[in-house]
């Protein structure tokens, strides 16, 4: 009777599936979980460098994306403290729709002249992502009517996430990674289409971004990247991979976390005009309600913003470019010498991926084992991401202590 009850209530599933999730990752969560690799109680001592305080356990940190370290820059932290101290309150804590602070208003106009577009704030990127991409799909935020919604496969959980509220508005589809043809082939058979997708992938590679482009101009193909792993280390000013080879245009969206390379918190998305950030605010759920973004995140933004219009913008990316080509030399990968921080040690068992990550981790490294389904079934391994303020000598430790562990596996 219970599973006949569960066959007439449970959904099609055709755009998530929680039960098969679930039933596959949990097990090597918990793994990871028992091995002591999750929910790590730390004293942050810098981004290299965290301490469990109950042990005393010391450990390098190889995967934060604070990429260019602007999180602990004095610039940053100061202006943490000059916005609070000039608003005299931590958040407005008012819908950002109907009332917003000025200083709130200036990061967005400082962002906008920085990257060159339109900038619209939210709390989170992902809650840029969950306003933003219904409508798109539903046709209103840009003409052509309802739009196919095309996935990349590989496309950050974030947005994944939007597919089954974006299939109430339009047909969706999944392609392969960087499936030019796929794309190509949707482009033929339907009117409208736009294609959703990483700039600079969160597992590492980026974009097909040239192609793209160029069906872009065949087709009218409407291109949404989230570029959050991008920003801040690439172009003169920290555009990132996208904006730095094409600008936000009528088919055209960029949006951001400004919570890694930037060093500070919340998401940007970087729009055509000032219309379709007013439409957005009006119509696009989350980016509407609850609070505006905190008052210390918007001065740690600002004081990020200034570090990005000056040389020391560019003194970091070297920097950061360095240690890039260190760990490369070291430990040679598949995204060895793509100028992008997200490295991937791919081991192939997820049990594997727990007892290397446990190992290093002992050893004093922490590096996240990433297994289904952050990657695909079978291509489990570690994450690392390489930053500009990574001592050379934990970089080179590290790359030892990997290539000993996986020789003897």
């Amino acid at each position: 009777m219970t599973e006949t009850v569960e066959r007439e209530i449970a959904g099609p599933r055709t755009y998530r599936n929680s039960a098969a999730l679930v039933d596959n990752a949990d097990p090597v969560w918990q793994a990871a979980a028992d091995n002591g690799l999750i929910d790590i109680a730390v004293d942050h001592e810098s981004n290299n460098r965290l301490v469990v305080p109950e042990t005393g356990h010391a450990f390098a940190n190889m995967c934060s994306c604070s990429y260019l370290g602007l999180n602990r820059h004095p610039a940053v932290l100061e202006g943490v403290v000059d916005a609070v101290r000039d608003t005299g309150t931590i958040e407005l804590m008012t819908s950002t729709t109907r009332i917003r602070p000025t200083i709130q208003r200036r990061l967005e106009e400082e962002l906008g002249d920085l990257f060159g577009a339109h900038a619209l704030l939210s709390t989170t990127c992902s809650t840029v992502t969950a306003g933003l991409l219904p409508l798109l799909a539903s046709g209103h935020l840009a003409p052509g009517g309802p739009r196919v919604m095309i996935f990349d496969r590989y496309a950050h959980f974030s947005m994944a996430y939007v597919k089954a509220t974006c299939a109430q508005e339009s047909l969706v589809l999944t392609s392969g990674h960087n499936d030019i043809d796929f794309i190509a082939d949707a482009c033929r058979k339907y009117p409208s289409v736009a294609y959703v997708a990483d700039g600079a992938y969160s597992m590492g590679g980026a974009a097909a971004l040239d192609q793209l482009l160029e069906l872009q101009d065949r087709y009218g193909l409407y291109l949404y990247f989230d570029d959050s792993h991008s920003l801040s280390i690439m172009g003169e000013r920290g555009e990132g991979f996208v904006r730095s080879r094409t600008a936000p245009g009528p088919l055209t969206t960029i949006v951001a976390s400004l919570g890694k390379g930037f060093g500070s918190g919340g998401g940007v998305a970087l729009l055509h005009n000032a219309a379709q950030a007013e439409f957005l605010a009006r119509h696009g759920g989350p980016l509407g309600w609850s609070q505006n973004l905190s008052v210390p995140t918007i001065g740690a933004a600002l004081g990020s913003a200034a570090i990005h219009r000056s040389p020391e913008l560019g003194e970091l990316q070297a920097q950061l470019r360095a240690n890039l080509a260190l760990f490369d030399e070291l430990l040679p990968t598949p995204l060895s010498g793509n100028g992008l921080p997200v490295r991937r040690i791919d081991v192939g068992d997820a049990d594997r991926a727990v007892r290397l990550s446990t190992e290093l981790y002992q050893r004093g490294f922490y590096s996240s084992a990433v297994f289904f389904p952050i990657v695909p079934k079978g291509q489990a391994g570690l994450r690392v991401m390489i930053r500009a303020d990574m001592d050379r000598s934990d970089l080179t430790a590290f790359a030892a202590h990997v290539t000993e562990l996986s020789s003897a596996e």
